[in-house]
């Protein structure tokens, strides 16, 4: 009951205050990123680098364009203690700070925000949207990043940490850019800013990119595109600020995102065999652990490695046989931020933002261009002795038929449900207030947040399984393998995502300070399901044959949760065109303070020591892919650092920044599989991986982030992280009943035993122990009419991590689950003012000795005996020329 009304009392206060509006516009401030003076919000207020009690690292926008970071995964290779999940390709990539790592269905462990507005939610079967769209990085002022939970003062709780972007600002001088890159494979692109003072009141920025690359992974099949992994995007945004009066400023930025590219590949480096020293392959049909599917892939994916060997493919050679494949990713958000300053003591701020991302896709979960292998002799489907693939190895309910040999097939195809559909579909609308105040020694935050993400009609696609397929949308498929069928996914997410908190900052003497904050957070999410199965012939399980009006053909559909949604519940009304029959709908709610506590004492006004504890949480989730089991609670963590920041002044000058931090986490969620009930299995529930609560972690480490600088020509710019994650309990095996809480989780499922995937004493994926970054850079002494030359190097090392724990480390001696310790190193000669001229000129190089390693992998071993890896970027490199008018 007191939950509810403190609620109630949030939504009605921020609902009435949401056009009052806060937090006057701080002035900006030099950056002076050398020593450490560049203006963060960390904190939600602007302050100095070096002032803020937290871990952070920090890009201003002349080492943006200097690290050629254009996208959100090439902010990870410069950030130590950050990483990126790039399995379905950087359009989809999420981050992962200090081993916190997001899973395709579960909550973002790390929040990304822009203008201080987190990124729109989005919801599909795979990992997208909760982040910037591609171009975002276009005209920024700088880009931070923030470790450890964020809970308090920003809008979603995030274990991991928070990612900020802060874009340009309009300001008081008439001027502009606009900068020209082209480089290998075909890059160019193109960007620039125009800032309009038209007023001493009212002022208009303009920023916008065009971006265009050839993909690195060449198609060798020649069916469908040549070159996959390409960049095709076209960003836009808009900026005003209009000085309403002296104290109260009223900014507004509307931007734009529409990518569309070929989506990513992967490449096949092994395959199952009876010899493979993990998962080897069985061939014995009708043996305990016999897998017609497996058998089928692990034989045709032989096939598929053998022409790879005997044409010597490259690292980045791959074959694939889908005709069709296309990821669209369009995304906009305006933002609107009013600031006023009530007193000299008092500032108030609203931050109000509604945006849209909508997601089109065709993909192979793992690209192949395979064809049925040749094992077996016998009668074929006309009769006559044909060798290929006895098809009563994929079902005892098939004939003893052997399938011909060399037919195409494909795996599993994801495309959309329909020309008009999209896979992901999701509005978000955000609204905080905030009342900031100092009185005598106290500095204090108050506010309120509210976030409601709503579906924008269904998130739909149709996904084909052992079909041959033109398009699953349309069903222009074959079914080779008699075992083929539409996966039809059908969901509706609501997101409820609500918050009161203040944080407030005592100074008990002139260098102790302790700072005291806390959060209560609700959140709930609404779901609907009508998923169903469709097929070209109808059977006990589905509905009869009716035409499909997207694709004109007859076909039969059974629904997926068939469990819950079988022929015993729908009898007469079996799903057709009207899918009600398969509606489920579920809803997860939880509550939880978070809290920090941090004393810091400044014993100069460059040399500050801090100490924090902090508590973030993770919400729940729902994922309608096993019945009964869709369900799972929030994570816990207890967080505790300690750090020193330091900046140094005179011929040599620079800063040192170092924390030390400790985490527990636990209620953990991890992922678990599930084995289906005979009698379950029977009536085609599948078994599965659920989201479960059945683990405690520790993580500890250390950061190091600095600059030295001398005599203002040479500086060496360093960050390093060492990490160190361990999962300290997991839930061990249960079975339905068997009085454990997971073997209770399953009582009322179709399911008989669920086993965590993860082990006691493993370390978290995509966590490397060490990632160290040196970045020397040399300012060559020349006459001002010259310009200004400087040269840097970047050199990352990252030691090796686990990429994905379900898969074997290495087959056949290729990394697969594993990623090998990497050394990068990336050039650039930046020569400012050509000849006193407003022009500058770059040349740049990524990845200069072609590193090649496997970024991530598909997961597909255990279930398809297949070996795919997704392969890193390779060596970029360009010329880049920006010509800068007024100011």
């Amino acid at each position: 009951m007191r939950n509810t009304t403190i609620r109630s009392g949030l939504l009605l206060g921020v609902a009435f205050a949401g056009m009052a509006s806060a937090n006057p516009a701080l002035a900006q401030s030099t950056d002076d990123s050398a020593t450490g003076d560049i203006i963060v919000t960390a904190q939600r207020v602007e302050q100095r680098l070096q002032d803020v009690p937290v871990s952070i690292t920090v890009f201003n926008a002349q080492q943006l364009t200097q690290k050629n970071i254009a996208v959100a995964t090439d902010l990870a290779i410069y950030t130590p203690s950050l990483s990126v999940n790039e399995r379905y390709g950087p359009e989809k990539a999420n981050f992962n700070i200090r081993g916190f790592n997001q899973d395709s269905a579960t909550a973002p462990t790390v929040g990304v925000y822009f203008a201080e507005v987190v990124g729109v939610r989005a919801q599909g079967g795979t990992t997208s949207g909760n982040t910037v769209g591609a171009g975002a990085f276009t005209d920024l002022q700088n880009v931070q990043v923030l470790k450890g939970p964020q809970g308090t003062l920003f809008g979603r709780n995030t274990t991991g940490g928070a990612v900020l972007l802060t874009p340009a600002k309009p300001t008081s001088e008439l001027g502009g850019y606009v900068e020209g890159t082209y480089g290998n494979y075909d890059q160019m692109r193109l960007q620039g800013a125009l800032n309009i003072p038209l007023s001493d009141t009212f002022k208009v920025r303009i920023a916008g990119e065009r971006n265009k690359r050839d993909g690195f992974i060449n198609n060798l099949s020649g069916i469908g595109p040549e070159d996959y992994n390409n960049v095709n995007y076209w960003y836009a945004r808009l900026s005003i600020v209009a000085d309403l009066t002296p104290d109260l400023e009223n900014y507004t930025v509307f931007h734009y995102s529409d990518s569309n590219t070929r989506g990513y590949a992967s490449k096949i480096v092994g395959c199952a065999t009876p010899t493979s020293p993990e998962s080897p392959l069985n061939i014995t049909s009708g043996t305990a652990g016999y897998s017609g599917t497996r058998h089928l892939q692990a034989a045709s994916c032989a096939i598929q490695l053998g022409r790879q060997t005997a044409r010597g493919d490259g690292f980045y050679d791959i074959e694939t046989n889908n005709r069709n494949p296309f990821l669209k990713i369009q995304q906009w958000q305006v933002i609107n931020t009013t600031t006023w300053r009530a007193s000299d003591n008092i500032t108030i701020k609203n931050i109000a933002s509604y945006g849209e991302f909508r997601e089109r896709a065709n993909f192979d979960l793992g690209s192949s261009n395979f064809v049925v292998p040749s094992i077996d002799t016998g009668p074929g489907l006309t009769g006559t002795t044909v060798t290929g693939f006895r098809a009563n190895r994929l079902s005892p309910l098939l004939p003893a038929v052997v399938l011909a040999g060399g037919q195409s097939y494909g795996r599993i195809v994801l495309d959309t449900a329909g020309p008009n559909t999209y896979n992901s579909a999701e509005s978000t609308f955000t609204n905080e207030f905030q009342v900031q105040g100092t009185w005598d020694k106290l500095n204090f935050v108050l506010g309120g947040y509210l976030e409601f993400s709503r579906p924008i009609g269904f998130s739909a696609g149709r996904t084909g399984i052992f079909f041959n397929c033109e398009r699953p949308e349309t069903i222009t498929c074959t079914n080779p393998l008699l075992i083929g069928s539409i996966s039809e996914s059908s969901t509706q997410l609501s997101f409820d995502n609500h918050g009161i908190f203040g944080q407030a900052t005592y100074k008990i003497t002139d260098k102790l300070s302790l700072t005291g904050g806390i959060r209560y957070t609700f959140d709930k999410i609404v779901g609907l399901t009508q998923g169903t199965r469709a097929g070209l012939s109808a059977s006990a399980s589905t509905g009869p044959l009716f035409t499909d009006p997207v694709s004109g053909r007859q076909i039969a559909r059974a629904c997926t949760d068939s469990f819950r949604h079988g022929p015993a519940t729908y009898g007469a009304n079996p799903p057709g065109l009207n899918r009600d029959v398969c509606v489920t709908n579920l809803t997860n709610k939880s509550s939880e303070p978070t809290w920090v506590i941090n004393l810091d004492y400044k014993a100069s006004s460059d040399l500050m020591f801090y100490a924090k504890y902090a508590r973030g949480y993770r919400q729940g989730g729902i994922n309608f892919t096993n019945p009964g089991v869709e369900l799972w609670q929030p994570e816990k963590l207890d967080s505790y650092e300690v750090g020193a920041k330091a900046s140094f002044r005179g011929a040599v000058n620079g800063y040192f920044n170092v924390a030390g931090f400790y985490n527990n986490l636990s209620n953990q969620q991890v992922f678990a599989g599930l084995v289906a009930t005979p009698a379950a299995a029977a009536l085609g529930v599948a078994g599965g991986n659920a989201v479960v609560n059945a683990g405690k972690s520790r993580i500890y480490g250390a950061e190091i982030d600095g600059s030295v600088g001398f005599a203002e020509i040479f500086r060496v710019a360093f960050g390093y992280t060492y990490l160190n994650t361990r999962v300290k309990e997991v839930a061990p095996r249960a079975t339905v009943g068997d009085g454990s809480p997971l073997g209770q989780l399953l009582v009322g499922t179709p399911f008989g035993s669920i086993t965590p995937n993860v082990a006691v004493g493993s370390a978290f994926v995509l966590s490397p122990k060490h990632k160290l970054s040196i970045t020397p850079s040399i300012t060559i002494p020349v006459d001002e009419s010259v310009g200004k030359i400087n040269l840097s190097a970047t050199w990352v090392h990252q030691s090796s991590y686990i990429n994905d724990g379900s898969v074997p480390k290495f087959v056949n001696g290729i990394p697969l689950g594993f990623t090998p310790a990497t050394n990068l190193i990336n050039l650039n000669l930046d020569w400012r003012s050509v000849a006193g001229s407003p022009v500058d000129l770059s040349l740049f190089v990524t990845n200069l000795t072609k590193e090649k390693y496997n970024v991530s992998n598909t997961g597909a071993w255990n279930s398809a005996g297949v070996a795919e890896i997704i392969p890193n970027q390779p060596r970029f490199y360009g010329v880049r020329l920006r010509y800068t008018f007024g100011q």
